[in-house]
């Protein structure tokens, strides 16, 4: 099915078009239609699959021929987790609405608010905002919601894990009763469920599994002990000769730290996490998507959302604590009918994590050893089965 039966405008279709798409993804073509049909909707669908042009894409033809917005007023309301989210998602607005007489703006904290203020003393017809910037705003009376007709709530899950939820409820008890409403989420967990039912009203439910995307991506483990992983990094580094890596990380100061000795070596990365300004964040990715940037080692900050073109290798030097955090993780490659692979560090404090990320692909990642950096330390063979020992089972003698 081509876009255009979509019942979208000659003008979004140029836009398209002008991005060198064809067809709608599974998530496009079945989101779509029940939007432009004012409808609610709550949608599963993982990262890399097209959602962010499933509800933007709607928005501009609901939108497009409306009269000009009022002073601190805006039309829709997209909320997202994180400033980068953020950007990303306003990014593609503009890229859509380029044939069309409407503006938007990315709202987010880190930054000085001046601007974001003057721009909204014009009117925004889609604002893109993280909560805590937005309630900050509108407690210092700089923008109105009395007129926002589309919410939408972008990663969902993610903003649930970073404790958003009493933002979001404050946020929605002020806006019009009469609205529709669009629920996005990687996953849809019970919280995401309940959160749906006290916003939405009369929704449809869309799941979108892309069990097409998951062979792309080559997965494999490589056991080496916490102390030798930095240099075990820069052996593979200097023998592979990897164009580019985006290499995730659990601290800050890991991050920093890693860095440091990569450098020490020879070799040029930058990290990427929220102790760095804002400013510096966005020159950085900028560079990296760009491809001036060989290395980027971020922490949990960048693992959703961040939509990198044509990245072929993902490497966890850290083992994340949640299964799900994995699959975001590795979701930053293979996109869009690539290849991709995805290299993780394991040590045997990580085998719990391992178990918990192999029981939910529902496959054992294939391990290979590197010579030279075989973990003192043996890690037990993997078990989809695995179940942890009960606290009772563990305190008998």
């Amino acid at each position: 099915m081509p876009f255009s039966k979509l019942g979208l405008s000659a003008p979004i279709l140029k836009a398209i078009e002008e991005q060198g798409y064809t067809k709608p993804t599974a998530i496009q073509a079945k989101a779509i239609p029940i939007i432009c049909n004012g409808k609610d909707i709550i949608a599963a669908a993982e990262t890399g699959t097209g959602k962010t042009a499933s509800f933007v894409l709607p928005i501009l033809q609901h939108l497009q021929d409306a009269p000009e917005v009022r002073a601190k007023r805006i039309r829709a309301l997209i909320l997202t987790p994180t400033r980068e989210l953020a950007i990303q998602v306003e990014a593609n607005v503009q890229l859509y609405a380029k044939h069309l007489n409407l503006n938007s703006l990315a709202m987010y904290g880190g930054v000085d608010d001046e601007p974001q203020k003057a721009a909204l003393i014009a009117g925004v017809d889609i604002l893109v905002a993280t909560p805590g910037r937005l309630l900050d705003m509108y407690t210092q009376r700089a923008i109105h919601f009395d007129e926002v007709e589309i919410l939408v709530l972008d990663e969902a899950d993610r903003m649930l894990d970073m404790g958003f939820i009493a933002d979001i409820n404050k946020i929605v008890e002020r806006l019009p009763e009469e609205r529709q409403n669009l629920l996005f989420s990687a996953t849809i967990s019970q919280q995401v469920r309940f959160l749906a039912k006290t916003i939405l009203e009369d929704a449809s439910e869309i799941t979108i599994k892309s069990k097409k995307d998951k062979p792309k991506i080559n997965q494999w483990l490589i056991p080496v002990d916490k102390d030798q992983k930095s240099a075990l990094l820069s052996q593979l580094m200097q023998e592979n000769e990897w164009p580019q890596a985006l290499i995730f990380i659990e601290t800050k100061r890991g991050a920093a730290k890693l860095v440091s000795q990569l450098e020490k070596r020879g070799i040029k990365a930058e990290a990427f996490h929220s102790g760095r300004s804002q400013a510096i964040r966005e020159q950085l990715l900028a560079d990296f998507k760009a491809g001036k940037l060989q290395y980027l080692i971020s922490t949990a900050v960048a693992a959703r959302g961040l939509d990198i073109d044509n990245m072929d290798l993902v490497l966890n030097y850290d083992l994340p604590d949640q299964a799900d955090d994995y699959v975001h993780r590795i979701g930053r490659t293979g996109r869009a009918g690539a290849s991709g692979e995805a290299i993780s560090f394991v040590s045997r404090d990580d085998f719990r994590s391992l178990c918990y990320i192999e029981k939910r692909i529902g496959i054992m990642i294939p391990r290979k050893n590197v010579k030279g950096f075989e973990p003192r330390a043996e890690i037990p063979k993997s078990d989809l089965n695995w179940k942890p020992k009960s606290p009772q089972a563990k305190g008998r003698r």
